[in-house]
Formats: structure tokens, C-alpha cells, sequence
């Protein structure tokens, strides 16, 4: 079915939501895309290059490759090739460009139409009082940054924000210099995504890292795949979830919405993926409500302790819980107070349905939890957390094979640039040992995360914004007031490959700064120059470019930060910033010696696959304030909509890649041609007195009385979970109240916005 949307022109066109994913037309929409961007030639050697051992990182995800002697040739999934190629592309954005468009015009475009534009070429700055970006020398330009830094009056006023895409030699100097500039202001994507997961898991085990290998997942006898969509966000993870299946494992699946990934993996690599039915992924699914996945592990403890109860000594693993954990009598006291009357209204599922689930946990010897911002984005996203560590801890589902917790991250480097040390709360004993290495004294006082930074741009406190990747505009909540506050500041920079919504939201003076991609090759006074990465299981290793850059005025982000950092600091404290930029090895011989688990880092890189952190959870080891794995009491509130309301998720399509469309299709729900649509199941539909498809606009309901509208929406009919709806980020964003947010963590509430429809234009 297809009609005119009446927003722009466009044709939304609706079908059937897919029951599988992957297959064949996943290869042939990888390729359509690539070969779109750039030649046939560049699309085989980055696609042959993807995730290979000696090959380019995929900037796409996170998720960990096999090992190198495992690895197909092929090893990418389809976003992943729009990804790489989206990023090697052949269009250029010139100087001609900006003075074809100016800024007040490129802010009206769309995030599809401005990526599309193509990859960044040289420096331009925009003056104060100008709607036009121009030409800059590097020089120039890093000297009106590190002379805008030293006229602040205090170093707190400035921000250094980065994406997941940064490198861990870059990210590693970013901190470097924000530090011995004098300031622990480094906010970054994971405030936005995973602080939940690092909040909970610090408190009770004393990682804030996954504890699980692939191997693990491939030996589970039991995986539960909570709040995440794989099949979209990270798609190789079927593949994984697929051995798991093979090898007599089973699979729970936990969301609001079906989504086709979870049921059905047709591998393009195997003959039974291309020709066959490929595999059945979800064992069972559980639609639940927003919020309500803290109740259904909540109830599936209870269901534990009762079944200890009937059969003593043969659920619990009581020789794990007296060795390695603390609060196991308190939690389980409080755990028996459960209503089943809250958790069937908070999760909107039977009791024979979470039986069933308590079933399959009682039939395996090892338990792997997966989650993504489904948990993490709601506001009680870290007691949810730390109710799935109860439930792994209650039968010693940590230190064995096919057991732990498993965080799924986004962006190919966002848990790396943790470990080196983005983050405005680094523990005393980083910034000790930064102290030993460098010879200064780190401030000590804990920066502002990416929350706290909108409001102190808001505020006037913060002047100076730096962005380094990503699209911090679109990516972060209450979309009018973060444009506000950044236009706030004296200057605004960003280190960027292509031109994002970003770089139309200016301070009275901006730059956009081009750097090289994941993609391109990168040589340094020393030679060619690789960089390394962590993936969501601790795993670091190379990657190295193989394309020649998009523009000989490119300078890679090391080279960037190290100029800058010598411009604006001169010779205190003492850091061979030129060093760093000739060599990236001396960058990692520094890392060696203050980050743990980094030791003979380039010795240890150099092998192929590198190496996997330790993690001392899976010793018996817990850095908590017992000293053990702490059990917790959580409770917890229901997230409700008042009547006519409806419990709002923000999510990506298909064709999406973190904040930027490459299609305005979602394939797998449907959905073409169009973005501004809310899907909403039709029995509300019905009781809201809302015809399918029709006009209207999305108002978040929030109790300091400000109206947030996303305005020209088209209402679909859709299986999604009953009193909820969900709708594409980042258009939704602008619903998000900067002041909503999870506890403990600051995560704004992407996953639980209360919203009412209205006819638009009403």
C-alpha cells in the first residue's frame, strides 16, 4: 500500500513486517549502496579488507570478529558494507560547496542529504556574524582554537567530546591533553548509550565491561537477547547466535517489539542461508512493555528462590554465592515480596509465560545476558542491570564457558575510548599513574558528562566545544535546547570525515576540521601508521587503511589533537606531542605503562587477532566495595502513560547508521519511503480514535510544562507492545527532556518518553 505522505513529497509505502533477516537481498542492497558511493574496484578492496586480521576495522559496531584463522572472507554484514563504502566514497565536499550553501540554508536539509554530500577536504571556519563556512589553513585554524582555549577563564569552560569512531592512540591523547590543559571535561557517546551498563556492573562486580567471550556465546546452553535488535544494530551477532543454535543452544528473546532478526537468520555465507530456511533464532519471545524488563527479572529470581525452595541444593549454586558474593540474605528477603499483580502490569506478560522462561534457566548449566539501550535508556536502567547480575550471580553464571554478561555496544571503539581514559570520572589511580608517566598533576575534580554539558553550555559556565567524531547535535536529548546551547558558545569545532547537523548548529565562531577515515591509508613522518581498537569483548587489535585519502589536506585525528595540543600547552607539561604524531607506537609504549591490561602493548598487537584484556570477574576477582560480587535490592516503579497516552521508544531503522539515514527505509518493519512515522499497535490505535496512516504530531508529556512536539508524523498500525509506540531517532529526539533521565547513570530516557498523539496541526 502507497500514498502520499503530505509532509515533503515523500511515498510512504507500507508492507507486511519481514519474518526473517539477512539472506540474499541483504547482499544485494550492500552492494546497490556501495557501488552508489564509489567504484567497483574500491568496494572489493574495502570489502575484502572488512574485519580482516591484518585489514580495516568496520566502523559499524562492535561486535567482535572471530578468530583470525575463523574468519570468512566476506566478514561483514550489510550495514557494515554501507558503512565502510558510505565512508569511502568518491563525492567531495569542496570549498566550492560552502559558498554554494550557506549554513542557514544546509541547516534546513535533511541528515540523509547531508551526509550524501560526501567526504570532508579541507579546514573551513565560519566568522561571527557569517552564514558562509570558508577555506582555513591548518595552521590558522588550530591556532584560533589553542588561542580561543588560553582566553578561557578557567579550563573547566571548555568541552572535548568524542564518538565510539575515535582510535584508541587518539582517544588516549585527547584525554592526554584535555587533562594537562586542566580539565576532566570529556564527555562522550557512552554517556548517551551504555553508562547505565558501566554504573551497574562497577557496583556489583567492579568491571564495567561484558564478562563473556565469543566462545561464549557460541557454548551457552541459554542466551537472552534483551532491548537490542541485532539483526539491525549489529548484525554478525546472528551468525553467533546462530552457532549457538547449532550447537543445542537456545535462545530468549526480550522486546517491545518483534523484530525479524530474532526470529529467523538466513546466513548469505551459508548454502542453507541462500537455498534453505536458514535458522529459527528466538527459542521464545516475551513482548514486553517499555520499562518492564527490572519486573521480569525481578519475578524470574523469585521463581528461582521458589524452586530452591521445592528442590533444596539444586538451583542455586550455593558454593559460588558463599564464595564469591556479598548480600545474597538481604536480597533474597526482599526479593520474596514481589507482587505477581506488578509484574504482569508493568511487563504486560503471563505467569506462565515467565515460567516457561525459569524453565529453559533451570535446563542449563550456562546462562549468557545480552542487552542494549532497551535497558539502558529507561530511568531505571542501572537497578535493571544490576537485577540481571542478581539473576546471573544466583547460579554462578560468571567464570565458566558459556556464562556472563554481555553489554552489546555500537560504535567499533566506544568501549576503547573508556579505557583510555574518556571519561569526565576516571578512578584516582588512572590519573595517578597519568601523574608517573607525564610528570603533572591531573585535576582531580570529575568533569561533565554529555548531560551536564547542555546544561552548562546553556548555562554560560561552559564556551568552548570540541567535537571529535560524531554528531553530538543529533545525537543527544531535547534536540531544541542542545541547538540553543550550543549556539551559546564563543566557538564550536568539530573533527569530522562528512558534514552531519552538527556543523549547521555553530557557536559564534566554528570549524569543521577533516580527518582521515577508518579507511584510509595514514602516513606519518615515520611511515604508514595503523591504529587499534576494543570491541565489546575486550578484545584489542590493528586495523589498518587501505584506501589513499580523500584529500591531501587531510590530517588524521593523532596528528589533529597532537597540533593542537602543542600549540595551546607550549612546553608544560613536557609531552612529545610531535613524537606521538610521527610514530603512533610511541603513543602505545606511553599507554603500556598506565593503562592495566596494556602491558607490551605493541608486541602484543602485532600478532594476528591481538589480544583480549583480562577480566577479573572471570578469576573470582570483584574490585567492589566488599570485595566481592554484590548482590542488590532493587525496586522499582512501573512506567505509566496517563489515559490517552501512549509509552514512546525512540529507535534506528534499517537503513540507519547511529544518527544518519542512508535510505528513508526501515525493510525488516516495512516501512519505505518515509521516517516521520510512529508505529503503534491497533488495538490503540483504535482506542485513541486514530485511523491507520493518519497526520499527526508527537507531544512528550513532562512535569516542567514544556511542550516538545516532532511534528508531521504518520501513524502506522504495527504489533508493537500494547500502551507503547516507537519511532525513529534522531527525529525524536527533540521529545526527550533534557532533564530525563536514568538514575544513577544520567543516560537520558529514550526508551520510556510518555507521549499523546494530536491530529497535526492541531
Amino acid at each position: 500500500m502507497s500514498e502520499k505522505d503530505g509532509f515533503g513529497g515523500e511515498a510512504l509505502s507500507v508492507s507486511a513486517p519481514k519474518t526473517w533477516a539477512a539472506g540474499v537481498p541483504a547482499v544485494a542492497h550492500a552492494l546497490e549502496y556501495s557501488l552508489g558511493q564509489t567504484s567497483p574496484r574500491r568496494t572489493a578492496l574495502t570489502l575484502l579488507n572488512v574485519n580482516q586480521a591484518k585489514g580495516i576495522d568496520c566502523p559499524g559496531c562492535a561486535w567482535p570478529e572471530p578468530g583470525p584463522k575463523q574468519r570468512h572472507l566476506n566478514e561483514y554484514c550489510e550495514n557494515g558494507a554501507k558503512h565502510i563504502n558510505d565512508e569511502a566514497t568518491t563525492r567531495r565536499v569542496t570549498a566550492e560547496f560552502f559558498r554554494e550553501h550557506p549554513i542557514s540554508e544546509l541547516a534546513d536539509k535533511s541528515d540523509q542529504w547531508l551526509n550524501h554530500q560526501g567526504r570532508l577536504t579541507e579546514p573551513v571556519v565560519k566568522r561571527p556574524g557569517s552564514d558562509h563556512y570558508e577555506p582555513i589553513s591548518w595552521d590558522a585554524a588550530l591556532n584560533l582554537l589553542a588561542t580561543e582555549l588560553k582566553a578561557l577563564d578557567s579550563p573547566d569552560e571548555a568541552l572535548f567530546y568524542t564518538s565510539g569512531r575515535l582510535n584508541n592512540e587518539a582517544a588516549f591523547l585527547l584525554q592526554l591533553f584535555a587533562r594537562a590543559f586542566g580539565t576532566n571535561n570529556l564527555p562522550d557517546c557512552s554517556n548517551m548509550c551504555h553508562e547505565s551498563s558501566g554504573s551497574a556492573m562497577l557496583e556489583t562486580l567492579g568491571v564495567g565491561k561484558g564478562t563473556v567471550s565469543l566462545d561464549d556465546i557460541h557454548q551457552a546452553d541459554l542466551v537472552f537477547v534483551v532491548g537490542q535488535n541485532p539483526g539491525t544494530n549489529h548484525p554478525r551477532m546472528l551468525s553467533a547466535l546462530e552457532e549457538t543454535k547449532r550447537n543445542g543452544g537456545q535462545v530468549v528473546a526480550v522486546n517491545p517489539l518483534p523484530e525479524a532478526g530474532l526470529f529467523r537468520f538466513k546466513n548469505p555465507q551459508k548454502v542453507r542461508g541462500v537455498l534453505g530456511r536458514g535458522t529459527a533464532i528466538a527459542d521464545q519471545f516475551l513482548q514486553i512493555r517499555p520499562g518492564g524488563d527490572l519486573a521480569l527479572f525481578k519475578a524470574l529470581n523469585l521463581l528461582l528462590l521458589e524452586a530452591e525452595d521445592t528442590a533444596p541444593g539444586t538451583v542455586l549454586d550455593h558454593t559460588y554465592i558463599q564464595a564469591n558474593t556479598s548480600g545474597f540474605a538481604e536480597f533474597a528477603e526482599r526479593a520474596r515480596e514481589l507482587s505477581w499483580d506488578q509484574v504482569r502490569d508493568a511487563t504486560g506478560l503471563t505467569r506462565e509465560e515467565i515460567e516457561q522462561v525459569r524453565d529453559r534457566v533451570l535446563a542449563s548449566r550456562s546462562v549468557v545476558v545480552c542487552w542494549a539501550m532497551g535497558l539502558t535508556q529507561q530511568k531505571h536502567g542501572v537497578p535493571t542491570i544490576r537485577e540481571v547480575i542478581n539473576f546471573l550471580l544466583l547460579r554462578g553464571n560468571f567464570g565458566k564457558p558459556g556464562a556472563g554478561a554481555c553489554p552489546v555496544r555500537g560504535h567499533s571503539n566506544v568501549q576503547g575510548d573508556r579505557t583510555m581514559g574518556v571519561w569526565e570520572r576516571m578512578p584516582q589511580s588512572f590519573l595517578d599513574a597519568l601523574e608517573r608517566e607525564f610528570g603533572f598533576t591531573p585535576p582531580s575534580k570529575h568533569g561533565w558528562d554529555s548531560v551536564d554539558s547542555i546544561r552548562a553550555m546553556l548555562d554560560g559556565r561552559a564556551k568552548f566545544f570540541l567535537g571529535v567524531a560524531g554528531n553530538f547535535v543529533r545525537a543527544a536529548p531535547d534536540s531544541d535546547l542542545t541547538e540553543r546551547a550550543m549556539r551559546r558558545c564563543r566557538l564550536t569545532a568539530h573533527i569530522s570525515t562528512k558534514l552531519n547537523r552538527s556543523h549547521t548548529v555553530c557557536g559564534e565562531t566554528a570549524l569543521i576540521l577533516p580527518t582521515l577515515g577508518r579507511s584510509d591509508r595514514d602516513v606519518q613522518a615515520t611511515g604508514e601508521q595503523f591504529i587499534t581498537v576494543e570491541d565489546s569483548m575486550s578484545a584489542v587489535h590493528a586495523s589498518r587503511g587501505r584506501l589513499d585519502p580523500a584529500s591531501d589536506a587531510l590530517l588524521s585525528e593523532v596528528a589533529i589533537i597532537s597540533r593542537l595540543a602543542r600549540r595551546t600547552l607550549g612546553a608544560e607539561p613536557d609531552i612529545p606531542w610531535e613524537e606521538f604524531e610521527a610514530d603512533y607506537s610511541t603513543i602505545r609504549d606511553r599507554i603500556s605503562r598506565v593503562v592495566p591490561g596494556f602491558e607490551d602493548f605493541n608486541a602484543r598487537v602485532a600478532e594476528p587477532g591481538g589480544f583480549v584484556l583480562p577480566n577479573p570477574v572471570n578469576s573470582g576477582v570483584f574490585r567492589t566495595a566488599t570485595g566481592k560480587a554484590m548482590f542488590t535490592e532493587n525496586d522499582f516503579e512501573m512506567l505509566t502513560a496517563p489515559p490517552g497516552h501512549l509509552v514512546l521508544q525512540s529507535l534506528r531503522s534499517h537503513d540507519q547508521w547511529n544518527t544518519i539515514p542512508y535510505a528513508p527505509n526501515d525493510r525488516y518493519r516495512g516501512i519505505h519511503n518515509a521516517r516521520r512515522v510512529v508505529l503503534v499497535n491497533p488495538d490503540d490505535l483504535a482506542e485513541l480514535g486514530f485511523a491507520d496512516r493518519a497526520e499527526v504530531d508527537l507531544v512528550s508529556v513532562w512535569h516542567d510544562g514544556v511542550e516538545r512536539r516532532a511534528r508531521n508524523f504518520r501513524v502506522v498500525g504495527y504489533p508493537t507492545a500494547r500502551g507503547s509506540a516507537a519511532a525513529y531517532y534522531p527525529e525524536t529526539n527533540v521529545l526527550v527532556p533534557l532533564d530525563s533521565v536514568a538514575d544513577i547513570s544520567n543516560t537520558p530516557t529514550s526508551k520510556g518518553i510518555v507521549v499523546r498523539l494530536e491530529p497535526a496541526g492541531a
